[in-house]
């Protein structure tokens, strides 16, 4: 028997070239497809974007308020917090005469401020303001009857100044506060500026002097700044006060009480006619307003002034209602979510509004919705706002808004 010595066959190169090309063309579209999902799988997904539904502006509908403006002179009639209710007259800067002390005032409870239950401190009648008290008088001046020594308060002396519009006692806080009238007067006008009345200049602290101009629209500025001294507001209101050497001294606006007013300051000079700043607490459905209005020289008399903002405030103190801007369940914006993912938003409550008709006020939709979260979850508010106002309410999903699964993310074109 013959033994036979087999040797293996080598394997032709071709064929293991072949079979190598193969797996390299198997294994790249495998390994690219691994990486392309997992690059999808590994970036984030783009954050949902809120895209508000409702209208930017809400205007409370109905005709606007008509007021029975003056033919002469200037006025101004706004709600605080909310706005203008219109104006007349222009912005020419005008003679206002006493209702020049309401910055005299607001100076002196800005510098030396105290409580609605405190006095203050007090302050001493010198002998040449005591003297001068008769030239004064003869030149028909009002005035306060004060003694060389006299020792007030600071509360006496704003009474003094606020009800019976005493010009020797803004001449005597004056000094009191600044050291002279001069250096009181520019306290005064850099006041104003600070406080933007940029039509208004000082050049006395009573307003006797027709050089101290100022417009209605100003005046309104300096009344809502000097109301918001608790003690202010608290002296135009009253009805009369009691001074050490005067005695009794009334308030001389005969309009406190009507219609809500609550003050502010009278002024009558030949110059400026008759002058009113005032102001009146009212209220709407429990919510508590303030209008705070001027006139400047609607006629020659204190009296014409007071018939102006009678007039004013008679229609001005009905104007401002409640009205609905929004339901609860009212769309207020979209949600879109990635890969075609979405869902809305609504409003919690009702949201009710004070104002008129004509008012504007900006919807602004406030919410930050994650990329998964359960319907009926609150994400962030309405607001709405008109001039210093604002009122919101929540707002909350419809429906749940889930991310999507690995799959539509390494689907998704």
């Amino acid at each position: 028997m013959t033994k036979t010595n087999l040797e293996p066959v080598a394997e032709p190169r071709p064929a293991r070239r072949r079979r190598l090309w193969l797996a390299v063309a198997v294994l790249v579209p495998l390994l690219g497809a691994a990486g392309f999902a997992g690059l999808r799988l590994a970036g984030p997904l783009p954050a949902p974007q809120v895209i508000q539904a409702v209208p930017q502006m809400y205007v409370i509908p109905g005709t606007p308020p008509i007021l029975p403006w003056p033919s002469d002179g200037q006025a101004v009639l706004e709600v605080e917090g909310l706005g203008g209710l219109g104006s007349s007259g222009g912005s020419k800067p005008v003679p206002i005469a006493s209702v020049t002390k309401v910055m005299t005032a607001y100076l002196i409870l800005r510098d030396h401020p105290m409580r609605v239950n405190e006095d203050g401190p007090t302050l001493t009648v010198s002998a040449d303001e005591a003297a001068a008290y008769p030239d004064q008088f003869a030149r028909g001046e009002s005035l306060v009857q004060v003694e060389a020594g006299e020792v007030l308060t600071e509360r006496q002396a704003l009474q003094a100044l606020l009800l019976p519009s005493a010009n020797n006692m803004a001449y005597i806080l004056a000094r009191w506060d600044a050291g002279s009238r001069p250096a009181f007067v520019a306290k005064m006008n850099r006041a104003a500026a600070d406080l933007g009345m940029a039509h208004s200049h000082y050049t006395d602290p009573s307003g006797l002097e027709a050089t101290t101009v100022s417009t209605a629209a100003d005046q309104v500025t300096l009344a809502r700044a000097a109301m918001e001294f608790p003690v202010m507001a608290q002296i135009v209101a009253m009805k009369q006060a009691t001074l050490p050497v005067a005695g009794v001294v009334k308030n001389v606006n005969s309009l406190l009480g009507e219609n809500g007013i609550v003050g502010v300051k009278t002024g009558n000079t030949d110059q400026a006619g008759g002058c009113l700043v005032f102001a009146a607490d009212l209220g709407v459905n429990g919510h508590p307003i303030k209008v705070i209005g001027a006139v400047l020289g609607p006629g020659p008399e204190m009296q014409d002034a007071f018939t102006a903002a009678r007039r004013l405030m008679e229609i001005g103190s009905t104007v401002v209602h409640e009205y609905r801007a929004v339901h609860a369940g009212q769309l207020v914006a979209t949600v879109r979510g990635p890969l075609g993912r979405s869902t809305t938003l609504v409003a919690s409550d009702d949201l009710d509004v004070l104002g008129w008709p004509g008012l504007t006020y900006r919807l602004d939709t406030h919410a930050t919705v994650p990329d998964k979260i359960a319907a009926a979850v609150g994400v962030g508010t309405l607001k709405l706002t008109a001039d210093n106002t604002a009122v919101s309410t929540d707002v909350q999903t419809t429906g749940a808004l889930i991310p999507p699964g690995w799959w539509e993310r390494i689907a998704h074109r």
